[in-house]
């Protein structure tokens, strides 16, 4: 009987529970035996692994986080922790792993792949940042949560005719940003991905729509973009508008999946099994979503894919936020 691993790595993404329950059940379908690997890279590392079945994963589908924990490993990063890992993996006889995560565990998974263990890569970011993707597990979920959260947020923010910032998640990616904003009516969006001006872009606007009657306002900012508490002291000195700011955080990344993360998510770990039943050498994949279709590719190639913002929803967002 084949013999696999699955792990969950780097931050954890509402539907990764869908994915690895997906993955273990597909498996028992088609007579393969299933590891857990607990805690991610390091968990590998100390050989903390659980036997799965079609009961360890029962009743977790709606759950966010994952089941198997995440964790950082500065070791596996190293070459010999990464020789390490692959002895561990001879040790208990696991042909193939399939790791869950973001751009930080395909890599972690890549460097596997070149000591010559077979991996299969499902992308799972809030930041929807995986070149190889249109999608990944868990940024629908987190979209959903920060307009919930601004929704609440506006009706204190209208009450008391102020501005409200909004920090989102997002170091080096605006898809978040950009989309809960339009989904909100921000008046003004800040992503990494696009250079601006707070004046030109901010206070301007502002002033613009307070001549049109609006008198309260919404600006989203992604975490990358720039120091959201300079930004508020700078739009309340500009306006003379009363300027709050809200940091989302980590609120963000937790919460039950939404129904498209939870389809996501088992289509992935379906397709995972179906490509590892394929596979009979030490090739590596990584699955992506594109064109509502899924997909794989050589995880190498699959790592040097960049995905570029949309710029023309970008324009929509400028354009209707008046």
């Amino acid at each position: 009987m084949k013999r696999i691993a699955v792990l969950t790595s780097g931050g954890d993404a509402p539907g990764m529970n869908a994915a690895v329950r997906a993955v273990v059940r597909t498996a028992f379908e088609n007579e393969i035996e299933v590891y857990g690997v607990m805690g991610g890279y390091q968990g590998l590392l100390e050989s903390d692994f659980i036997s799965m079945d079609l009961r360890t994963v029962s009743n977790i589908i709606q759950r966010g986080g994952t089941i198997l924990h995440s964790a950082r490993s500065e070791e596996f990063k190293t070459m010999e922790g990464t020789l390490k890992a692959r002895d561990v993996l001879e040790k208990y006889g696991i042909e193939n792993v399939v790791v869950i995560g973001g751009d930080g565990t395909l890599a972690g998974g890549n460097r596997l792949a070149g000591t010559g263990v077979s991996v299969v890569g499902i992308p799972a970011t809030i930041d929807n940042d995986v070149g190889c993707s249109d999608l990944t597990i868990g940024y629908d979920t987190a979209m959903n949560t920060v307009m919930s959260m601004v929704d609440r947020l506006r009706d204190t923010t209208e009450a008391h005719k102020r501005c409200s910032v909004v920090e989102v998640m997002g170091r080096d990616a605006g898809y978040i940003a950009l989309n809960s904003g339009i989904a909100v009516g921000a008046v003004s969006i800040l992503i990494p991905e696009v250079e601006y001006d707070i004046q030109r872009d901010v206070v301007d606007r502002m002033n613009r729509t307070l001549h049109y009657g609006k008198n309260h306002f919404i600006i989203i900012v992604a975490e990358g973009a720039g120091d959201s508490e300079k930004i508020s002291k700078r739009i309340k000195e500009a306006t003379g508008i009363e300027t709050r700011l809200t940091v989302l955080g980590h609120v963000q990344r937790g919460g039950s999946p939404t129904v498209n993360d939870r389809v996501l998510g088992s289509q992935f770990g379906h397709e995972a099994i179906q490509l590892i039943k394929k596979i009979n050498d030490k090739s590596s994949y990584a699955l992506g979503y594109i064109n509502k279709k899924i997909v794989s590719y050589p995880l190498e190639e699959a790592l040097k894919i960049k995905k570029p913002m949309d710029m023309e929803l970008y324009k929509v967002a400028n354009e209707i936020s008046i």
